[in-house]
């Protein structure tokens, strides 16, 4: 008698011992994915290319010397919002033990089956994109080192601004791994076409406007920091109501180390306005004025060259990460920073100011307007190579 189990879309044939008892197959009863064979391939869509953003180093010399002066108080201040890795979660905390015995790992594989059999393709469309949001840290890791005055100079540098990057990425890193190997033994998505997405992505890297600049670089952290935050928080919120605790309590957890990432990096902002307010606020004003793009905004899957904008779509539908979340997060950090009662700008820092603290509200109602035409122009379909091509409306 044959069962089978269904990972990655394939079935895996399983022969019964005894009854909820498996044993492995044979070698020979594995099916193996084929490689893609080159000469078959046709020439994919293009892929989205960076061209916003050119400038670079437009820091002046001197304010170099402000992030030196701020040693200190980064060692003091930052690097505290770090956690001992014997204190911090592994990604193996949450997943099936394989050192048990075989029999005990595929009964609780079978459970995380059953606890995600009820959440919708959507649900795992936004999270699969929130997992390659996390898997191309590569890329976030190498945007922060090409910010002038506090980057890792040789690659493993004692100065507590590189000493940061590291260890921020090393803890980012368990993120991804986690999400990954979920989505890996829930069999509900195409894992090749998400492992190719995620090499297309780290390929393509990321254009997000900060110039070598630091000032720039934390304003843009700080704000995507707290963006994952929400978003990872709203996965476990939905996750909770569909029906799987564990997969609420990974995201929940994820949105944890979100949370105390963006107190750091809002942290060091708050000291650039304190110690340089005229060119923090012109900073902030920067970076808004570009908008805030989010690290995956370059994601591809070889087929659809707007799939980023696609799975953004969803999200926004699903309640995952809105336009209206985009205007609360700015709202948050013109409120942690005080920027609405920031004295002794300059005109140009005054006129930075105004922009900053009024854009909220046209954020929304342009959002609003973006709604109702949609609305009117009705509902639209798109096919997903993630969940085996399935279609899911935006």
């Amino acid at each position: 008698m044959q069962v089978s189990l269904h990972l990655n879309n394939h079935q895996l044939p399983w022969t019964v011992q005894s009854r909820h008892r498996l044993r492995p197959p044979s070698p020979s009863a594995v099916r193996i994915r084929p490689l893609p064979s080159i000469t078959a391939v046709a020439a994919p869509p293009t892929p989205p290319v960076a061209i916003k953003h050119h400038k670079t180093h437009s820091m002046p010399p001197e304010k170099v010397e402000i992030f030196k002066s701020l040693e200190n108080w980064a060692a003091q201040n930052v690097l505290p919002f770090l956690k001992p890795v014997d204190l911090c979660w592994q990604p193996q905390n949450f997943l099936p033990d394989p050192a048990m015995p075989f029999d005990d790992f595929t009964d609780q594989v079978r459970e995380l089956r059953n606890r995600t059999s009820e959440l919708p393709d959507e649900y795992f469309l936004v999270l699969v994109g929130d997992m390659i949001t996390e898997e191309a840290l590569p890329t976030y890791q190498t945007m922060i080192n090409t910010l002038d005055g506090v980057r890792d100079e040789t690659g493993a540098s004692r100065n507590p601004w590189a000493v940061w990057t590291r260890s921020w990425t090393a803890e980012e890193n368990r993120h991804g791994d986690l999400l990954k190997t979920y989505l890996y033994l829930s069999g509900r998505v195409d894992m090749a076409m998400i492992e190719k997405t995620v090499q297309y992505l780290i390929g393509a890297g990321m254009d997000p406007g900060t110039e070598n600049n630091p000032y720039l670089g934390f304003v843009y952290t700080s704000f995507q920091e707290r963006a994952t935050f929400v978003s990872h928080g709203n996965t476990a919120r939905l996750a909770k109501e569909g029906g799987d605790p564990v997969l609420a309590r990974i995201c929940g957890t994820i949105a944890a180390d979100e949370k105390r990432h963006e107190n750091a990096y809002a942290g060091i902002v708050e000291k650039l306005v304190e110690v340089d307010p005229n060119g923090a606020m012109l900073a902030i004003a920067d970076m808004m004025r570009k908008k805030i793009t989010m690290p995956a905004h370059l994601m591809y899957d070889g087929r659809d060259p707007n799939l980023f904008e696609h799975f953004s779509a969803v999200a926004q539908r699903m309640g995952v990460y809105t336009a209206d979340d985009y205007a609360d997060i700015l709202e948050f950090l013109i409120g942690r920073w005080k920027l609405e009662k920031l004295e002794g700008l300059t005109g140009e820092g005054r006129r930075a100011q105004d922009f900053v603290c009024g854009l909220a509200p046209r954020i929304r109602k342009l959002q609003e307007r973006a709604d109702e035409k949609a609305k009117k122009l009705g509902p639209k379909g798109v096919k997903f190579s993630w969940i085996f091509n399935r279609e899911i409306p935006l």
